[in-house]
């Protein structure tokens, strides 16, 4: 019984961990226009990284639509530098598109944190 209750309260501490890092948000974006319908995208994202297994490891730039206009992966992560900047090159926006949003996403809760919507400059 002292085992289950021992295991009980470690799975409870694991829980408690990954929820109170809580889901990465997009603070800030800029775009600058880099060629025809071409971007560079730079993006803010804060997230309490607890190392390997809780960071931040992507943020993605999207149509009104929803579709997906750019990918930015983040490799390892960022427990020393919040929050942190990173930029992503030679993203294509088509003309008719005026506005995008940008969204974070976490290894453990996936998307959900606060987002941004940036007007693309022409």
């Amino acid at each position: 019984m002292r085992y289950l209750f021992a295991a009980l309260v470690a799975a409870s501490l694991l829980t408690a961990s990954a929820v109170a890092a809580g889901e990465a948000d997009v603070l800030d974006a800029e775009i600058i226009k880099s060629g025809a319908d071409r971007y560079r995208v730079s993006v803010t994202v804060r997230h309490a990284d607890e190392g390997w297994d809780h960071y931040a490891d992507q943020w993605r730039v999207l149509a009104p639509d929803g579709t997906v206009l750019g990918t930015r992966t983040l490799h390892h992560p960022h427990e020393n530098e919040q929050p942190f900047t990173r930029s992503l090159g030679g993203v294509e926006i088509p003309p008719r598109i005026t506005e995008v949003t940008i969204e974070a996403r976490d290894s453990v809760h996936g998307r959900g944190g606060k987002t941004v919507t940036v007007a693309v400059p022409r």
